[in-house]
């Protein structure tokens, strides 16, 4: 819900972010960093959002709810730039939010693979190693400069991504990168002002048709990967080698990386064969065989763990389609994996270099480890957690009000002008070759209200805010601390308060607490001296009111099954004095 802002006050908070951004803020990926596009129309791909959103605390703001009627395997370019790319990247626009957005994930049921050919000059079209002509959802969403450009299929240039990050002379990264959306990044990778390409990461959640996993399946593993966040888990990653092509492409670069994990504290060790034999600590995985048989390598997938194995149909999930898909490491407990969506051939560039795991290990998030080790990302289906970051090193964040110094309780009433003073502590982290790990400091906090980025300040400075300036009732408050070093991990401090400038109330009230899908929702809202009243839940909008005493009754299908959370605001005119939110209401949707 985009906060009732006066236009002048609005004005005001873009001009200090616009001198944040030029004095060199910097922010790293979190719940409020990421937009989640959710097919509308496809009760799986609700449900599986309603847990994501619930677990990593995704601002509703956040959340576009797509009804999308499409095919759910492949769609033809134009249709992908018209009705998915487009209408993405108007709302994060629409909705203020371009700043602060740096990956766009989609819920599932939506087509993973994206048909060029009609776009291939015939020259390339010819060619052998271009015989196959589609993408991936994730790699074209995050090519999404070269896919709007009109400059032609520039998105097949082998090192299109230049947020990958180099490699040493023996192999390893050189830095690992916290990622930014408005950042532009020129042929060496380094950040320029002008005239640099510009990326979003994307990642998806998981995949249920066809090869794909069950939703049961996929939000287990996203509660354990949120579960996995910061506990640098002492599992080991392991490289398998063989005589196979899909190993042999890339097993001559494991004996650095493996010691640049070790030197950060991580175990890793390469073994021969098709999998791990029998091993219950997998804390990252990458092989290459085109089939293969988890269950019968009597081996545990570690909570967190990004598993890889190199082979062309990892990321087709049609039936008929032979070889293993990545499913099967999602089944298995993996956070995240990838695979092609169309014959890629055995390229490097193509698939995530072994360094992931280092980028992973320095404290990267899972959709930033994929991306700065990936050169071509076109054809590359990622799926799984992207804000999982199982050895990052978090902020703790506390925040008082400048002044008195005491803490904000829970649900607060709070008038007029305030000071916030935000606080944090970080553990400092082991470093390897490149000086990236935390140096135990706080770069910078960030304001957001009700997922909106208002603004920033240095360490011991406040954050002033006037609440007479937004809507009564219920808001909002996050304070998220990044820290210093170029990995830029984030710790954040949620609290939910109410403004009370205006003498506007709004109560809600939702019945019955646990309903199943098939069910009905009865939707009671109660405020004096309103024209009318919304009611939405997930970015979608499921009922309005003609005043400010009214019940609706909602179809407990259209908010899909899992925990989901209704909100209502309120309005008597134009203005943030004539507005006011209800405080909202969790719900249990069942499948029976």
């Amino acid at each position: 819900m985009k906060p009732c802002l006066k236009p002048f006050l609005y004005r005001v908070a873009c001009l200090l972010l616009a001198l944040a951004w030029a004095a060199g803020a910097r922010a790293g990926g979190g719940p409020e960093n990421l937009f989640l596009v959710v097919n509308a129309s496809s009760p799986d791909s609700v449900a599986v959002a309603n847990a994501y959103a619930a677990l990593r605390g995704i601002p509703p703001i956040n959340v576009l709810m797509l009804p999308w009627q499409e095919s759910t395997e492949s769609i033809s370019i134009a249709t992908f730039r018209s009705d998915l790319l487009d209408p993405v990247l108007k709302a994060i626009d629409g909705r203020r939010l371009a700043p602060q957005i740096h990956c766009v994930v989609y819920s599932s049921d939506f087509p993973w693979r994206i048909d060029f050919a009609e776009e291939m000059p015939e020259a390339l079209a010819s060619q052998q190693l271009l015989k196959f002509p589609s993408g991936s959802l994730t790699g074209m969403t995050m090519l999404y400069g070269a896919v709007r450009s009109g400059k032609g299929p520039v998105w097949l240039d082998p090192q299109s991504n230049r947020y990958w990050r180099p490699l040493d002379a023996a192999g390893v990264p050189k830095s690992t990168d916290g990622f930014q959306g408005w950042h532009r990044y020129d042929a060496q990778g380094d950040v320029v002002k002008e005239a640099g390409n510009r990326y979003l990461l994307s990642v998806m959640l998981g995949v249920t048709a066809g090869r794909g996993n069950s939703v049961p399946e996929i939000i287990r593993g996203l509660e354990a990967s949120a579960a996995a966040d910061g506990t640098k888990p002492p599992g080991t990653i392991y490289f398998v080698t063989n005589d196979d092509v899909r190993t042999t492409t890339r097993s001559p670069a494991f004996p650095p990386i493996v010691q640049a994990l070790e030197a950060l504290g991580v175990k890793a060790e390469i073994v021969s064969g098709v999998l791990p034999s029998a091993k219950r600590d997998v804390a990252g995985l990458m092989m290459g065989s085109a089939d293969f048989d988890w269950p019968a390598s009597k081996s545990t997938i570690v909570p967190g763990a990004i598993c890889e194995n190199l082979t062309s149909y990892g990321g087709i999930f049609t039936p008929s389609v032979g070889q293993t898909p990545l499913s099967v490491f999602i089944r298995a407990g993996a956070a995240g994996s990838s695979g092609a969506v169309i014959e890629p051939y055995a390229l490097q560039a193509k698939f995530p270099h072994p360094a992931i795991h280092v980028h992973y290990a320095r404290g990267a998030t899972l959709a930033e480890a994929f991306y700065q080790s990936l050169q071509a990302p076109y054809q590359l289906l990622v799926v799984g957690d992207p804000l999982c970051r199982p050895w990052a090193t978090i902020p703790q964040v506390e925040v008082v009000m400048a002044g008195d110094g005491q803490e904000i309780a829970t649900n607060a009433t709070l008038s007029g002008s305030i000071e916030l003073l935000p606080r944090a502590t970080v553990a400092s982290q082991k470093s390897a070759r490149d000086g990236s790990a935390s140096t135990g400091a706080v770069d910078h906090f960030t304001l957001f209200v009700d997922g909106v980025q208002l603004a920033q300040c240095r360490p011991g400075d406040r954050l002033p805010l006037d609440t007479a300036q937004l809507a009564d009732g219920h808001h909002e408050l996050r304070l998220v601390a990044t820290e210093s070093s170029s990995v830029q991990s984030q710790g954040r401090w949620v609290l939910p308060v109410r403004f009370a400038n205006h003498g506007k109330t709004l109560a809600l009230e939702v019945k019955p607490a646990r309903v199943s899908v098939a069910g009905t929702v009865r939707v009671r809202v109660g405020g004096e001296g309103l024209d009318g009243v919304a009611v939405f839940s997930m970015g979608r909008v499921l009922g309005r009111t003609p005043g400010g005493d009214t019940t609706i009754e909602v179809p407990a299908e259209l908010l899909g099954r899992g925990r989901v959370t209704i909100r209502a605001t309120g309005r008597s005119g134009p203005g943030a004095a004539n507005s006011v939110n209800a405080d909202p209401v969790t719900i249990e949707v069942t499948e029976k």
